[in-house]
């Protein structure tokens, strides 16, 4: 048995965080799922039996975060399945953890390499919790406090930096200094500190996210009119992107997949 839960963050973590979402899954037998890039970071636990990642050979750590990823992933349920994410809003994970989140960049570290005693104290205390809602509220509790100490000046300019790219489907990275009000090699410096990537691979990994969103709530579109309503030059280059991401072509990605945009759905 599957289930599966979002969960909306306190409002004063709302700008920072996106939602949690959790995980039980008692289901026998391998289940597998192909990840693909979401744009945002993540803070990942298991409670229960670690996910494979396939295409690594490798479990996943027990608590780690998860840096922005630039492809896609493969993973394999081993067991019983009790995870619980935090997922950061695009621009925010650098201030919980004081570090470049570039550093993390299509990798997962685990929690106890960071030399965090706070941190590694949190996910002790959620292995030994009685429950997902107790582990949620210590994981707020830690986000909260850590949000007490910090005063960011880059934050609100990145926020209006990631509402433009949100809101529009054609964009560039002139376009998105002058709305940070720094001159562009400063304004990529900070974007890939703050969002662990470079601002071109950024709006290419948005773009994806678009193009998933659509295909969700118009699943009859035609690829010529899908390409031109999220931004692609034309048809053969979101083909040629999204196998990139993904893996496959548009294509072979819907006869396999429901598909399903993480970042614009939830």
């Amino acid at each position: 048995m599957q289930k599966f839960r979002i969960i909306q963050p306190t409002p004063a973590l709302k700008p920072f965080i996106r939602y949690y979402w959790t995980l039980q899954d008692s289901t026998l037998g391998i289940v597998s799922q192909r990840t693909l890039p979401t744009g945002c970071m993540s803070l990942v636990f298991h409670r229960g039996d670690r996910l494979k990642v396939t295409n690594r050979d490798e479990l996943q750590p027990r608590w780690f975060i998860s840096g922005q990823e630039t492809g896609f992933t493969d993973v394999i349920s081993t067991g019983n399945i009790e995870m619980i994410v935090a997922v950061f809003q695009p621009h925010t994970a650098k201030i919980f953890f004081h570090l470049p989140v570039s550093l993390f960049r299509d990798m997962n570290i685990p929690i106890l390499d960071m030399e965090d005693i706070e941190l590694s104290d949190l996910a002790k205390k959620i292995e030994d919790a009685d429950n997902l809602e107790i582990s949620i509220d210590l994981i707020e509790q830690f986000l909260l406090s850590r949000l007490l100490l910090e005063n960011n000046y880059n934050i609100p300019r990145l926020a209006a930096v990631v509402r433009h790219i949100n809101n529009s489907v054609q964009t560039n990275i002139k376009g998105l200094a002058d709305i940070a009000c720094l001159s562009e090699k400063q304004f990529c410096r900070v974007f890939s500190e703050h969002i662990g990537t470079t601002p071109k691979d950024f709006l290419r990994i948005i773009r994806l996210q678009r193009t998933l969103s659509v295909l969700q709530h118009n699943p009859g579109i035609g690829f010529a009119q899908l390409s031109y309503e999220c931004g692609y030059t034309d048809q053969s280059h979101m083909i040629k992107e999204f196998k990139l991401f993904s893996g496959y072509t548009p294509k072979e990605y819907i006869a396999r997949y429901s598909p399903v945009s993480d970042y614009f759905t939830f």
